[in-house]
């Protein structure tokens, strides 16, 4: 197993190139299941998650060609050879679920496992299942496996989410497009992934209207034909690489970053002190000097601060000269951090849902451990900051969602390295 080992207190200074949201390229590549013709995917994130998702699709009888130099995959469902998502392959990753409607809406009937993913809440998929059974499907759970069936095809529905869902939103959205009739999604989720499976998903010729709004409207086709698409600039990567700039000062522009899907983390890094400019060529965090100033804030559905990002922020405000107060409001056990942030001496109380982070001066180096995939690189970012030595382990939860992490920082004057870690 690999641990990273850090050297802290180099300011970071350089570019980093941002590259596919993770989050847009799993349900992407759900999509290919959708047509029997190649689906494109250009600026394709190279990450553990989807090579999972590849591997899955493969098993599906999905032809891949992935050329990783020039970051494009090459999908191809000319026919669906196995309806059946095994469990060894569903457990390793949340997302892998999403094969399922797809399934469905294409061939009538699906058999997936139950999900796995990182240990941070229930985050149950009734929500997905309960729309797949308005638009018409019966749904039996045997074995920790989901049983599917339309057999005369999905009908459209009008589905209104009890709360805000990503996983949902877009869930309902993939086995929509082949619907017969119209769907409209109530309460949808508006994040700027949604808007770009929609824009691959109108490329392919579905029918999608209202995407990164509170309802979207669908109007099924018979059939979905290939497309090429380039998967949107990965704004948690970006908020990553903006937090860890401005946790160790200097220098850092982001390459191809949307400066437009960041503004309640531009907010609170603007609040804390650092410096933020849109540039032709991406996003320039800057913090030359002076404290990080206490920000209080809360997670919540975009537009509103990620779930995603808070981990980071917080390691950042370890720092802040004051105290900050943080509330999660999406996922139940998303502190799992804290208590390794307070081994390298960030002061951290917490109390159910909310975090008060009383902000020192200095952090210092130890070894820490990671939980899951956002808090491995909130330890990754306060060990850039520390003095001394910093020592993350296991951290395989990072290759999840982040693309040559090391070779980034260092190539902004971080003192970091990938070590495979003593038995």
């Amino acid at each position: 197993m690999d641990r990273i080992v850090i050297t802290g207190g180099a300011p970071l200074k350089g570019t980093i190139p941002i590259y596919g949201a993770k989050n847009s390229a799993l349900k992407l590549q759900a999509a290919a299941l959708l047509s029997a013709d190649p689906l494109i995917l250009e600026n394709m994130p190279d990450l553990a998650d989807t090579r999972f998702m590849t591997q899955l699709l493969t098993t599906l009888g999905v032809e891949i060609t992935w050329i990783k130099e020039t970051r494009t995959l090459r999908m191809h469902a000319a026919e669906i050879g196995s309806t059946i998502a095994p469990y060894d392959q569903v457990r390793k990753m949340r997302a892998s679920f999403n094969v399922l409607g797809p399934l469905l809406a294409r061939v009538g009937h699906a058999t997936v496992s139950l999900p796995g993913g990182c240990a941070i809440g229930a985050r149950p998929v009734d929500l997905h299942l309960k729309a797949f059974e308005a638009m018409g499907a019966d749904i039996v759970i045997e074995q920790g496996y989901v049983k599917a069936a339309a057999l005369r095809g999905l009908k459209g529905a009008e589905i209104e989410f009890p709360f805000v869902s990503v996983g949902a939103t877009e869930h309902a959205m993939l086995a929509a497009t082949l619907a017969q009739g119209d769907t409209i999604l109530k309460n949808a989720a508006r994040e700027p992934e949604i808007v770009d499976l929609a824009d691959c998903l109108n490329a392919m010729g579905a029918r999608i209207e209202g995407a990164g709004t509170g309802e979207i409207r669908i109007k099924g086709v018979t059939s979905l034909s290939g497309a090429t698409h380039a998967v949107v600039p990965d704004r948690i990567e970006t908020g990553t690489f903006a937090l860890a700039a401005a946790a160790t000062g200097g220098n850092v522009l982001l390459q191809g970053a949307r400066f437009d899907h960041l503004q309640a983390l531009i907010k609170l890094l603007r609040g804390a002190g650092v410096e933020v400019d849109a540039e032709a060529r991406g996003l320039r965090i800057k913090r030359n000097g002076g404290r990080i100033q206490p920000v209080n804030f809360e997670t919540e559905p975009y537009p509103g601060f990620p779930t995603d990002l808070q981990a980071q922020a917080m390691a950042l405000l370890c720092l802040a000269d004051g105290q900050s107060r943080i509330r999660e409001t999406i996922f139940e056990n998303r502190f799992m951090h804290a208590p390794e942030l307070a081994r390298l001496g960030a002061q951290i109380a917490v109390h159910g849902n909310e975090a008060v982070v009383t902000g020192v001066e200095t952090l210092k180096g130890a070894p820490v451990m990671a939980t899951d995939l956002r808090a491995s690189v909130s330890l990754v970012i306060a060990g850039l900051a520390a003095e001394g030595e910093t020592i993350v382990n296991r951290v395989y939860h990072l290759d999840r969602g982040f693309e040559k992490l090391e070779a980034k920082l260092a190539g902004c004057g971080a003192q970091i390295e990938r070590q495979r870690e003593e038995q």
